[in-house]
């Protein structure tokens, strides 16, 4: 039997895409416009690219030549280090239009924020000109078969004066179309340490073997590493984030919230749109029209107020995070930053599988068919926010505002 949900074709990329040229956006307001004007490319092939599980190479290529991957970058390296509120607006867009598109370069953000703290000054500048020149960034942190999500079993050993790092990564989202793939690896000291591997490196292997039933065009597969050689110039010392305060879980939970975001909004338009245009209404309702049907209105008036209520929160978490970030970090700021994001992230995850979902309810029979691919709209709301159980967060935001309780310290609060 015919897998349905796996690769068309399942191939290893071992060289890197093309690096073309990019813009250097200057401010918010250029970010959110350069925001819409790729969503309205992106979301037109996006329900087709779902069916056919055709990866967006193009649609990542203007993301990257449009200056939106380089929006995070500080000023002081010439990044245009736009507000964090900016950058979560900026993954809703994209996110609406194709959660795919949206998804691909999360881990290109959240790890060029870890970066600051862990990274040395000529590694900062080495990896933050690139990335300004157009260079994405993809993952190779998580593996399968540990014990839990921080159990890394990856290994960068000591070879004359270089290293050489051995290991197996899945859900390397963003690898397959990086410049960079950043593989998280236990030094000879047993400690943790983010390599910056670049494409084309001998040894580096990039499998498109992803085959979840939602998000199916983010190519989130294997990264294999065989005695890939590197030097120490780009072996960053993550470890040291877990020395100090820091918001860098929080940063990368407000993209992930932004993201669901964006399909809940997608959901519940399409809804609207199916509603006005093709639906019948029920018999019961002696109405015309399905659109007014009482019910009906009453339906999607929930789904826009539970949509803008979460909206609301990931608003306030970004200027939550563009607050605390410009001052001294500590550990009660960090605590307040994962908790905003948390409750926001609480919000997101509810109506994106809220929308998703209640859009065939509302729909009719006729939405179901294949001819629609509606139903990417729930696989990839489901599928995406399995990221990070969300009851933990319910957990975390009680705990701080019932006995004052810290969140865990890691990427995923």
């Amino acid at each position: 039997m015919t897998d349905l949900n796996a690769p068309s074709v399942q191939h290893t990329l071992d060289i890197a895409p093309p690096l073309l040229p990019a813009k250097v956006l200057s401010s918010d307001a250029e970010a959110i416009a350069a925001a819409h004007e790729l969503a309205a490319i992106v979301r037109s092939n996006a329900a087709a690219r779902d069916r056919e599980r055709q990866l967006p190479w193009s649609e990542i290529s203007l993301f990257s030549q449009s200056g939106l991957g380089s929006i995070s970058v500080p000023r002081v390296y010439g990044g245009p280090q736009v507000s964090f509120v900016t950058v979560a607006e900026v993954f809703a867009i994209l996110s609406a239009a194709d959660p795919a598109v949206g998804q691909i370069p999360q881990n290109h953000f959240g790890i060029l924020n870890s970066l600051i703290g862990s990274a040395s000054d000529t590694q900062l500048k080495t990896l933050f000109e690139s990335v300004l020149k157009g260079a994405r960034i993809g993952n190779g942190g998580p593996e399968r078969g540990t014990k839990n999500t921080l159990d890394v079993k990856t290994r960068l050993t000591a070879d004359g004066d270089q290293f050489l790092l051995n290991g197996r990564k899945f859900y390397s989202t963003g690898a397959l179309f990086a410049h960079w793939v950043a593989v998280k690896a236990i030094n000879d000291d047993g400690k943790q340490v983010l390599v910056f591997v670049p494409r084309g490196t001998p040894g580096l292997h990039i499998i498109d073997d992803w085959s979840g039933f939602g998000q199916r065009t983010t190519a989130s597969g294997s990264v294999l590493l065989e005695n890939v050689r590197v030097s120490g110039d780009l072996v960053v010392e993550n470890w040291k984030l877990a020395l100090s305060p820091n918001i860098q879980g929080a940063v990368s939970q407000l993209i992930q919230a932004a993201i669901d975001a964006g399909i809940a909004r997608e959901a519940i338009d399409e809804s609207i749109r199916f509603v006005r245009g093709r639906s019948r209404p029920w018999i019961e309702a002696n109405v015309e029209r399905a659109s007014d049907d009482p019910y009906v209105i009453a339906d999607i008036g929930k789904l826009k107020l539970e949509l803008h209520a979460a909206e609301a929160l990931l608003r306030n978490a970004g200027r939550v995070l563009d607050e605390i970030a410009a001052a001294p970090i500590d550990a009660q700021s960090a605590a307040r930053a994962s908790i905003a994001v948390a409750e926001a992230k609480v919000l997101t995850t509810q109506i994106a599988l809220q929308a998703s979902e209640k859009l065939f309810e509302l729909s009719g029979s006729r939405s179901t068919l294949a001819e629609f691919n509606l139903d990417r709209h729930w696989r990839n709301a489901r599928v995406h926010t399995l990221h990070d159980p969300v009851r933990w967060k319910v957990h975390a935001v009680g705990a701080w505002h019932l006995n004052g309780a810290l969140p865990a310290r890691h990427s995923w609060i």
